[in-house]
């Protein structure tokens, strides 16, 4: 049965890991046993490159878009974005008219994010880890996970885009429900848990035989990868039972939407206690031919998804624990190319929700053409005079992340370093 539960977790797609690291076994029973119970992070991934100017810094001159005008531009609150109601196909996504009207009191927006680079790889790494210029930095979502919840059995779920753990926690992959069910429910004949492999008298003696084994175990010196052998094969067991708490989770219909399928897997992993952080993405952004329909496309498919997962986890009643990162690792260029597609842009946007997280803002900026203004890091106000200022980089906004999540002093990520002068440091960028 273990065996199974084992070889199910190795199989393509999916990745399920004991805990990186138990220096005593009785350790991981303590520990797997506790339910986390929130924050919560979601990092959203428009992966190829998102027009900005399409969603939260509209641009109506010098033809850096076609399909609306300066006087066009909409406002919500502190919010101006891009009209796309009327050039969306019906059913197709959510409009920026609806996204920010139901969320835009509790969005904060960054405009003017600097990513430094234009390619698709450093940009993704750069975004995702606040380093450019080392493969080794982890994730955020990793990092949060390793430092709040190794413990649990999905910490870290990622569903595409750039993942690297830094060897931190263990990387989970679940790429549809029925996948999930079968791991909620390994002990049941292709994920039914009303086929069990076993009867329960059979199960509860396999788990004190187990036990009783491990706790022998316990007493003896053992060579360090013996000790290690031990404890991975009893987290195993300890994992499959926590697992079994996401079944009550998991809906009974799939969503067709792919942000959708994304959300309810994390979603019903956040609600059991046993992830911390996933990763959503959706890719094809990367529009170097016919921009407008490509964009207006996929960004009403992009703040659909988004909708989606928040209204899910109000159902759940998670939803005041949910944090939410939503992001691109580039742009798109002012100008359009002979294809009336828009090439790479390093200048772009990111965007926030979740608790302690003050709504209703914009801040930063970018000018005519599309480039960044400096930002006083003190005040958050934008700098009329270029050499006054900084230029927001995605190192500053994980710093800002670190702290928020409380981990900024935590070993894991004193193990890796972002460098930003105290006097760069954005202050109050929570609100």
């Amino acid at each position: 049965m273990r065996r199974d539960f084992l070889k199910l977790c190795g199989l393509a797609g999916l990745g399920v890991a004991a805990p990186i690291t138990f220096p005593r076994v009785v350790r991981a029973e303590e520990k797997q046993l506790t339910a986390y119970e929130g924050p919560y992070y979601v990092v959203f991934n428009a992966s190829g490159g998102w027009d900005t100017t399409y969603l939260m810094d509209p641009k109506g001159i010098n033809e850096i878009n076609r399909l609306y005008k300066e006087g066009d531009i909409l406002t919500h609150g502190a919010h101006k974005y891009a009209p796309t109601a009327k050039r969306m196909k019906e059913g197709s996504g959510m409009s920026n008219e609806d996204f920010y009207k139901e969320f835009g009191s509790e969005l904060l927006v960054l405009n003017g994010l600097d990513y430094s680079v234009n390619n698709h790889s450093p940009g993704a790494r750069y975004m995702a880890t606040g380093h450019l210029d080392s493969l080794a930095y982890p994730t955020f979502a990793a990092l949060i996970a390793a430092a709040r919840g190794p413990h649990c059995p999905l910490a870290y779920l990622t569903f595409g885009n750039y993942s690297n753990t830094g060897n931190l926690v263990a990387m989970s992959r679940i790429p549809y429900l029925p996948s999930l069910q079968r791991v909620a429910n390994a002990d049941g004949i292709e994920g039914n848990a009303k086929k069990p492999y076993h009867d329960d008298f059979v199960m509860d003696r396999i788990e004190r035989t187990l036990k009783e084994h491990t706790d022998a175990r316990i007493s003896k010196d053992l060579l360090p990868r013996v000790e290690r052998a031990e404890s991975m094969l009893y987290a195993a067991q300890l994992n499959s039972k926590a697992l079994e708490r996401v079944t009550p989770y998991i809906p009974a219909s799939i969503p067709k939407e792919r942000l959708s399928q994304q959300a309810e897997i994390a979603l019903a992993s956040f609600k059991a206690g046993v992830c911390v952080s996933a990763n959503l993405t959706i890719g094809q952004f990367d529009s170097h031919a016919n921009n407008d329909p490509d964009q207006m496309k996929l960004i009403p498919e992009f703040l659909a998804g988004i909708a989606y997962l928040m209204r899910r986890a109000e159902e759940l009643k998670i939803r005041e624990k949910l944090v939410v990162v939503i992001q691109s690792e580039m742009g798109r260029t002012p100008t359009y190319n002979k294809g009336n597609g828009k090439d790479h842009w390093s200048i772009g946007s990111i965007m926030f929700m979740g608790p302690g997280i003050k709504g209703n803002r914009v801040l930063g900026a970018t000018d005519e053409k599309q480039f960044a203004v400096p930002m006083n890091p003190a005040t958050l106000a934008l700098e009329k005079e270029k050499e006054k200022g900084i230029r927001v980089r995605p190192e500053h906004i994980h710093i800002a992340l670190r702290e928020y999540a409380g981990i900024a002093t935590h070993a894991m990520s004193k193990q890796y370093p972002l460098v930003v002068p105290e006097k760069d440091r954005l202050k109050g960028l929570w609100g």
